[in-house]
């Protein structure tokens, strides 16, 4: 496991920012295309709704398999440079650290302009302290 200085984990945020915010476009598609095929949100009626869905549909097969392995991909690259992705949604990422001789974890939110802040590895990011 890597072990991140303040000065390390910065200086990974210019390449991690381009690939987090294609993280949230892929997780944003896959939402929407969730939401799009989920028969309750459509006012058809329900005889209509099952032969539109039948084998014979001439509606494409939704992308979820595709985005669910360019979502996973993604999160590899960003964990292969040694951080941790722990929210999609907010861009939060955790970068393993000692603060005081006890491991810790560097916590940056996406649009955050540097790394500024820690919790420990049992907490989370309500319970960041600056650094």
């Amino acid at each position: 496991m890597k072990l991140f200085s303040p000065e390390r984990a910065n200086a990974l945020i210019p390449k991690l920012e381009p690939l987090i915010e294609e993280l949230l476009t892929r997780r944003r598609d896959l939402a929407i295309k969730l939401l799009e095929a989920d028969p309750a949100l459509h006012h058809a009626p329900p005889s209509h709704r099952t032969r539109l869905a039948g084998v014979r549909s001439s509606l494409p097969t939704p992308r979820f398999g595709e985005l669910k392995h360019e979502i996973g991909r993604l999160i590899y690259r960003i964990e292969s440079l040694g951080c941790i992705v722990k929210d999609i949604d907010l861009g939060l990422i955790d970068f393993p650290a000692m603060r005081e001789d006890e491991p810790v974890y560097l916590c940056w939110k996406m649009g955050e302009p540097s790394v500024a802040h820690w919790h420990g590895i049992e907490e989370g990011f309500v319970s960041r302290r600056p650094l």
